[in-house]
């Protein structure tokens, strides 16, 4: 069985559209909204596309008007684009994100795999590296061979105990400095970390057309083009 695992898609349909990987199964980790500008075509693929779904932050925050303040790095990029982002859904688009399970847990091949956006402590908004010591307390007790997170946009596949914890990063906007396209295919228990180009340049138009405030414009271009923002303002808000 052939498993794709995709996360973060963050309405970056240009990104998303590249991914031509063929899979039997398509597990989502949630964040399909807020920083890109094409969150219908992205929500449209995911509802058709991916077999089974959880919710991220973001698509919980947009779902439910959450409303966000922040001058700097990516909590400003979330406050500049949420007002494009839920004029730019549909009811049944927002009704979709505030209706997908925070936790899900599925069992393929006889091997359960649990899907979760951030981590089982804090299902939406732990922020969880590639460290055995922070996972081992939080895998404890758990029935879950696989473990499939996303949120940090930073690909990983760690070995804790008896259990795999794989990270595939995002597919729209990744902060590794790398810009391609990240995401994850497991296939015969084997675990596959994949990049791949996109035309980012259509990204950047979106957002550069777009009536979000040049500040926005300015960081939301040099993210895509380099994988991440300047260390000092990423540091300021890795968790977004």
């Amino acid at each position: 069985m052939r498993i794709l695992l995709v996360s973060d898609i963050h309405a970056n349909w240009p990104a998303l559209q590249a991914i031509k990987e063929p899979y039997d199964v398509c597990l989502f980790l949630g964040d399909l909204v807020d920083y890109g500008l094409e969150p219908g075509p992205c929500v449209e693929w995911v509802r058709k596309s991916a077999t089974y779904s959880v919710r991220g932050n973001h698509d919980h925050h947009t779902a439910q008007f959450v409303k966000v303040q922040g001058r700097n790095g990516f909590k400003y990029l979330t406050m500049a684009t949420r007002v494009i982002t839920q004029e730019r859904l549909s009811s049944t688009d927002r009704r979709f994100l505030a209706t997908l399970p925070v936790t899900r847990t599925v069992t393929l091949e006889n091997t359960a795999y649990l899907m979760v956006h951030a981590t089982p402590r804090d299902p939406m908004d732990e922020y969880a590296g590639a460290d055995v010591n922070f996972w081992s307390p939080r895998l404890q007790g758990l029935h879950s061979t696989v473990v499939c997170v996303g949120h940090t946009h930073f690909p990983y596949v760690l070995e804790v105990g008896d259990n795999l914890v794989v990270n595939p990063g995002s597919v729209g906007q990744p902060r590794d400095g790398d810009p391609r396209a990240s995401y994850a295919v497991i296939d015969n228990h084997r675990v596959d970390l994949k990049r791949i180009e996109y035309p980012v340049q259509e990204t950047i138009r979106t957002v550069l057309e777009s009536t979000l405030p040049e500040q926005a414009k300015a960081l939301l271009t040099e993210a895509y083009r380099t994988g991440g923002l300047t260390k000092n303002e990423a540091t300021k808000t890795r968790t977004e």
